[in-house]
């Protein structure tokens, strides 16, 4: 993806409209949760899956004192650049590669998804091969977004649950210990006129989409009934327990 600061799925801090209510409150969220997953440095390598423009990387290595060293990974160049130039520092670098084909034989003591996984079109083989890079006793930090999305945001392929989401990690002998829930309510006026430019990703025709996939438009009405007109997410926490890294 090219670095579009008014893109949904490209976050900007400097380059934030004043006026850009949906990017500051989608960018507090993030924030918070790199400010979560910080809390749970207990080792020095710390890899930031997907780290678009950067911003998190750069906040796991300053709150965590005993991170040594943070990588951030992304798939996109032009995200790279502007992550090099606005926010490396010594200890904190950038590295282009896929996320289904990121290796690293050093491994890390904490590894970072967040809002990666609904983005891929085989969640369960991406997860799984996370616990191949954590070191004996490393934690993982990934988060989703638990209400609908799909149907709104073309980018995403998968809409999960929090009984969904945790079913990716139960093969995988990671034990969660600690979670996170954040809630961004919706303004339906925005969405509807998309008067903010973020909002000009979202999908279009939505009516005729709804007719070809009736189970997304369940999945709507049943969380806008349980939820009301807000986004739900999820970040969790979890743990391998094992000694040895895992092949």
């Amino acid at each position: 993806m090219e670095l579009a600061p008014d893109s949904l799925e490209r976050l900007i801090p400097d380059e934030l409209a004043r006026d850009d209510i949906t990017g500051h409150e989608t960018l507090r969220l993030h924030l918070e949760r790199y400010e979560f997953a910080a809390r749970h440095v207990r080792g020095g390598r710390v890899l930031d899956m997907a780290c678009g423009v950067g911003y998190g990387s750069r906040l796991l290595f300053d709150r965590a004192a005993e991170a040594t060293t943070v990588l951030g990974v992304d798939i996109s160049d032009s995200a790279l650049e502007y992550a090099r130039t606005h926010y490396a520092r010594e200890g904190v670098s950038y590295r282009s590669a896929d996320a289904m084909g990121f290796e690293d034989p050093e491994g890390f003591d904490l590894i970072v998804s967040l809002e990666t996984i609904e983005h891929l079109p085989d969640p369960p083989s991406f997860v799984a091969r996370l616990p191949k890079l954590l070191r004996a006793g490393g934690v993982l930090v990934a988060s989703v977004p638990t209400t609908p999305s799909v149907d709104l945001n073309p980018h995403h392929t998968h809409d999960f649950t929090e009984a969904s989401f945790r079913r990716l990690f139960e093969p995988l002998g990671l034990a969660e210990f600690d979670a996170l829930r954040q809630v961004q309510p919706v303004s339906i006026g925005s969405i509807l006129t998309r008067r903010e430019a973020r909002l000009g990703d979202l999908r279009r025709n939505l009516p005729l989409w709804y007719l070809r996939h009736p189970g997304a438009l369940l999945r709507r009405v049943s969380a806008t009934l349980h939820h009301g007109f807000a986004n739900h997410y999820v970040t969790l926490a979890l743990r391998r327990a094992s000694q040895e890294r895992l092949r």
